[in-house]
């Protein structure tokens, strides 16, 4: 097995909307992927409408929008299989994708002030770590749910 993605052209369209974002152009990225996201549908790739999802989310200009496709993002997880994954890149296991997740809804809901969602998501973000891979990006959620800890005004457990 490789771990190199296979040809997908909806996976190619959203990393090519996602890295223009990231160059400098987040309205541009934004309609491209709210297009996709379009053309997509309620019923598309779960991994499609995931992985979009996710990434539009960082190009919103508000917290409540961020947060709908936060949710976006999270309900599509939750009908993604390891299979259809792993079709994608082998490596894939959809239960890492949980503690990003929900790490992502718990910011959210912080910022807005749901302290009860955001402590919830919180704790699902915290159960989920184990299903992390022991890799960089894995490392990375973890520091991220540990300083998320850090500076969450509603963990009352220091």
């Amino acid at each position: 097995m490789t771990d190199q993605p296979t040809g997908d052209p909806t996976m190619t369209r959203i990393i090519e909307a996602v890295q223009l974002g990231q160059s400098g152009a987040p309205g541009r990225a934004r309609e491209l992927l709210t297009l996709l996201w379009d053309d997509l549908g309620p019923t598309g790739d779960a991994l499609h409408r995931c992985t979009l999802a996710h990434h539009l989310a960082d190009l919103q200009d508000t917290t409540e929008a961020e947060l709908d496709w936060d949710e976006r993002a999270l309900a599509a997880a939750s009908e993604l299989t390891d299979e259809r994954a792993q079709r994608y890149l082998p490596a894939l296991q959809v239960q890492a994708f949980l503690p990003s997740l929900h790490l992502n809804l718990a910011d959210c809901h912080r910022r807005l002030g749901n302290v009860g969602p955001a402590r919830d998501h919180l704790a699902r973000a915290r159960e989920h770590l184990v299903r992390l891979p022991d890799d960089p990006y894995g490392e990375s959620i973890r520091v991220a749910v540990r300083d998320f800890v850090a500076d969450d005004p509603t963990d009352h457990r220091r």
